[in-house]
């Protein structure tokens, strides 16, 4: 096996044939696909390794005692019928529009598996980011409590990357390459020097809204299967997103104003990016449709407004929590319609009984 070092993602979906794969395979079926990025990270050693934060070190336990094995805490047995709509059509915000109406019957049920592999790969794509980005935080951490939490969250990380990426080969069968703007927030977070905008996109933008997401998709998903993984993943995401806010907190209280307006707007920009990161804009190039019209349409459904305001309610009140909702960054949250939610329940307030609770298992 070699390697493949390209410049940009791959462009292309992905099929995973599952009849006769091994003479399918060419070269660079067997090679891995590879992008460089450089980054001027920063370590630290730490040698004082006495707990200074109980809250940091209690979630790190968790994460130990929770942690799950995608081969056999997930029953793959399971099997949804590609014959039937993924995600109920009652959220589909394209009835009525019509590149959609023109379609067949059968058109439009492979308008929709291709919406949820555009979705699930997104995901996937984001969970190798935050793995890398756990990595990163693993070194560049200045305390002790941090640096073993952001190992155990790497640990967690390639769980979600390894489960979805097998829900996507062996079920759904092909995947969409990375969205170019969770990529350029991927690329900004990974390769900045400085350790703490890493914790503000990974803990706070890029977790946060994916939780959201997943209990989104939990809600409207009709697989079984699906719901399952995304329950498992959930736990893990809701323990990411409280170390996070409750390490941070403290820590932005330290900084100058001027440092703080300056992460205050990364977290508004970071936000403006990830809007953008729900438009599935590589499908409708896919079935050839007017990509900024349907992205138009998008954008006046009322469904997807809602959709896209609600998986803010948890990245809004965490940057108020944290001290980087400022007076002067409040005003251009409200022009996005999301500065409603800051009053909502942050994840700085942990609920230790329903964190703690018993591991959920498929198979059980």
């Amino acid at each position: 096996m070699g390697m493949i070092v390209v410049k940009q993602p791959p462009q292309d979906i992905q099929w995973y044939d599952q009849d006769d794969l091994a003479a399918k395979m060419t070269e660079k079926h067997v090679n891995d696909v590879c992008e460089i990025f450089q980054t001027p990270l920063t370590g630290h050693y730490n040698w004082d390794y006495d707990s200074a934060d109980g809250r940091i070190r209690k979630l790190y336990r968790l994460g130990k005692e929770l942690n799950w094995n995608a081969e056999v805490d997930v029953d793959w047995r399971k099997t949804f019928p590609k014959s039937e709509y993924p995600v109920d059509p009652m959220f589909n915000p394209f009835v009525g529009y019509g590149p959609f109406e023109a379609m067949s019957e059968q058109q439009k049920l492979d308008f929709a598996w291709h919406n949820q592999s555009w979705t699930l790969s997104q995901f996937l794509h984001g969970e190798q980011g935050a793995l890398l980005v756990a990595s990163q935080l693993a070194s560049c951490a200045p305390t002790f409590d941090a640096k073993l939490y952001a190992a155990s969250q790497a640990f967690d990380e390639a769980r979600h990357v390894e489960v979805f990426h097998k829900y996507l080969r062996d079920k759904v069968q092909f995947m969409y390459p990375v969205n170019k703007h969770l990529k350029a927030l991927l690329d900004k977070v990974l390769t900045d020097a400085r350790w703490d905008l890493k914790f503000i996109g990974m803990q706070i933008i890029i977790e946060g809204l994916a939780l959201a997401a997943f209990n989104t998709i939990k809600m409207v998903s009709r697989d079984d299967l699906l719901k399952d993984i995304i329950e498992l993943v959930i736990r893990d995401e809701a323990r990411h997103v409280t170390f996070g806010v409750n390490y941070l907190e403290e820590f932005v209280k330290n900084l100058t104003q001027e440092e703080r307006e300056e992460r205050a707007q990364f977290a508004l920009e970071a936000c403006l990016v990830m809007r953008e990161r729900l438009i599935a804009t590589d499908v409708f190039t896919q079935f050839g449709w007017d990509v900024e019209a349907a992205r138009a349409k998008v954008l006046e459904a009322k469904i997807m407004e809602q959709f896209r305001n609600l998986l803010f309610t948890r990245i809004v009140p965490n940057l108020k929590r944290i001290g980087l909702l400022t007076d002067r960054i409040r005003p251009k949250f409200e022009e996005i319609g999301i500065l409603q939610y800051e009053n909502l329940v942050d994840d700085g307030v942990i609920d230790w009984a329903a964190m703690s609770r018993p591991l959920y298992t498929a198979t059980a």
